[in-house]
């Protein structure tokens, strides 16, 4: 297998959002993708970019990627925020899962983060086991809250 971790660039979101829709269908959730690639590629490569991603290509098709930003917390001061990683699914169990997330934390290292962040559904046991391994600390206790475009628009 020729594989190959990298950054992405723009040239990559149309692919990019094809895997967050195919992740957004293992997550029983397709309907939530509502981002245009105009806003996706804008809001990574525009003027003012909010995210960053490592892709994982084997023969030079984009497999993988984790999509990250930096989320600034008055606790605990700058921390890497991992939003969505995904390898599809002919490609898990390979190793590549751990190569990608690897990649971030060693971002998020040399980046002199205060620790790395990240959301996991709670039936997600494949992601669960995956993330125990490095005795990441699963919290509870904690709601997630949110306001649409509507209803902001709507105040």
């Amino acid at each position: 297998m020729n594989l190959n971790i990298r950054f992405a660039v723009a040239e990559d979101c149309a692919r990019l959002l094809e895997l967050i829709n195919e992740l957004a269908v293992y997550e029983r959730a397709p309907e939530e993708v509502t981002v245009t690639l105009d806003h996706f590629t804008e809001a990574g490569f525009g003027k003012n970019p909010v995210w960053k991603a490592f892709v994982a290509e084997v023969d030079e098709v984009i497999v993988g990627f984790a999509l990250y930003y930096t989320r600034y917390s008055t606790w605990k001061g700058c921390r890497l925020y991992l939003e969505d990683f995904i390898v599809t699914e002919a490609f898990r169990g390979k190793g590549l899962g751990k190569i990608l997330f690897e990649k971030v934390i060693e971002e998020a290292k040399n980046g002199n983060y205060s620790g790395m962040v990240w959301q996991v559904l709670d039936w997600n046991e494949p992601a669960i086991n995956f993330y125990n391994k490095y005795q990441a600390q699963l919290e509870s206790g904690w709601l997630n809250a949110a306001l649409a475009k509507e209803q902001i628009k709507a105040f």
